[in-house]
């Protein structure tokens, strides 16, 4: 059996979740979000909590029980809260600029870079080598922010790139000289 599964899912005051016809809806302050869901699971909304069951105990039946209960909890927790996550960019000259949903960055290539976000993404910038992604789809929110740090992936031996706040870069000693004899 699923463990992540079994457990029920709190939904907040302000929060409605609406399931019907294969569909989970679930409302908020911050927006609504929905998704499909296989019919090999049973979605019990009892008001203030959720309770996703397996159809029968295949294999299958617990792997998706375990699945859509943390995808509803995480359309919950993004329509009440939201998702946010913060990329940093480390290098001479690299630096980023924001105008309206556009990203434009420089990264030591010889052109700008130009990202425009995706409807429900908003980006903000602390300095000019901070920028906040946030959103209330978490699944969005984190494809947004690993292409963003794929056009300039840091590298091992200086640090430089887009790397994410908590993301700790393995540094590389990089070449000795060599001993004359």
């Amino acid at each position: 059996m699923s463990r992540i599964g079994k457990l029920p899912i709190a939904v907040p005051a302000g929060v409605k979740v609406a399931v019907a016809d294969g569909f989970i809806n679930v409302e908020g302050p911050k927006g609504k979000l929905n998704c499909a869901y296989r019919p090999e699971v049973l979605i019990d909304n009892k008001g203030s909590e959720i309770i996703v069951s397996p159809k029968d105990e295949s294999k299958a039946s617990n792997s998706y029980q375990g699945l859509y209960r943390q995808l509803i909890n995480n359309m919950v927790i993004g329509v009440s809260k939201g998702y946010s996550k913060t990329l940093i960019i480390n290098g001479v000259g690299y630096r980023a600029e924001l105008k309206g949903n556009t990203l434009t960055m420089n990264l030591g290539y010889s052109e700008l870079i130009e990202v425009v976000l995706p409807q429900g993404i908003t980006a903000t910038l602390e300095n000019p080598n901070k920028v906040a992604i946030s959103g209330i789809d978490k699944q969005l929110v984190g494809q947004t922010c690993a292409e963003i740090r794929s056009l300039r992936a840091p590298e091992p031996y200086k640090g430089k790139g887009i790397r994410y706040e908590d993301e700790v870069i393995r540094r590389k000693a990089g070449k000795s000289a060599s001993a004359k004899k």
